[in-house]
């Protein structure tokens, strides 16, 4: 039962954070590879907020996740905005340089010292013993509880709200899209802010349960392999690529070596891509554009 809990949380993990890569990928093609950096700016927020105000746990967290989806909107205006139209190879290399920019200022403003935002706050922990003998901590059944909910939230936004479907009309054929008077900038404005907040509230999350040090953008990273795994442009490949991933991590970590924590997401990405290069739900189309 116990490892059934941890192959749950680390894939609800992977899941929270792989929506922001195809959120942006979907709407304007660019691999987003700062987004590890973008959720740990996130996470950070949170140390700021507690640290300089007496809000509630819950405020505060809503405070930073906020904050969060400002730094994305403002990353896509003062910087991505710029390289539209351009080669999608300027824009994937942007992204590399900025999360190196970000790292440094995480460094310079917050120092790598380890933080522990949960202690700032005063709030508590405590283990959650389920049927069947596994146990969970609080703060990790929460982040499970808020992947379903981000990922509901997020079908029905695509599906029903106006934006929603601009998004998706964006992704599919900007040029039509534009010539039909939707303003791209601001979906692609929108689709970063959104980004960012998803990732941003699984890096506070994870700050929450384990704390928070300047190592959190690698987990980032292994999650760019679930959104690959899945197909970058579904958001349900996403999920299916994340129980995949944490499935096989948590077994080989069980019963292999714990050190192969680090490469089972790449090895599995590996393997997928040889049999099925653009993911189990991608577009084979979309996958020839990048």
């Amino acid at each position: 039962m116990q490892l059934a809990v941890n192959i749950v949380v680390l894939a609800a993990t992977y899941a929270l954070i792989a929506c922001g890569y195809v959120l942006i990928y979907r709407v304007s093609r660019v691999l987003n590879l700062a987004h590890g950096e973008l959720m740990m700016v996130g996470a950070y927020l949170l140390v700021t907020v507690a640290s300089a105000s007496a809000l509630p746990p819950l405020l505060a967290v809503g405070l930073a996740a906020a904050l969060s989806l400002g730094v994305g909107v403002l990353v896509h205006l003062f910087l991505m905005r710029r390289l539209t139209g351009q080669p999608a190879l300027a824009a994937v290399l942007t992204t590399i340089g900025l999360g190196i920019l970000l790292r440094g200022l995480v460094v310079l403003l917050w120092s790598a010292e380890q933080q522990h935002p949960a202690q700032s706050l005063g709030l508590a922990n405590p283990p959650i013993t389920l049927f069947g003998g596994g146990r969970i901590s609080t703060l990790s059944l929460a982040l499970v509880l808020t992947t379903g909910a981000v990922y509901g939230g997020l079908f029905a936004f695509l599906r029903f709200s106006r934006w929603g479907i601009r998004m998706r009309a964006a992704g599919q054929n900007p040029l039509l899209a534009a010539q039909r008077g939707i303003n791209l900038n601001g979906i692609y404005a929108v689709a970063w802010g959104l980004s960012t907040f998803t990732g941003s509230v699984a890096g506070i999350l994870i700050a929450l349960d384990s704390g928070l040090d300047t190592t959190m953008a690698t987990i980032g990273l292994k999650a760019f392999p679930v959104a690959l795994v899945g197909g970058l442009d579904s958001l349900l490949g996403s999920l299916l690529g994340a129980l995949i991933v944490a499935t096989a991590e948590v077994v080989l970590i069980q019963y292999v070596d714990p050190l192969l924590s680090d490469v089972v997401p790449f090895l599995i990405l590996m393997a997928v891509l040889l049999a099925r290069p653009w993911g189990l739900f991608g577009s084979r189309e979309e996958l020839d554009r990048v």
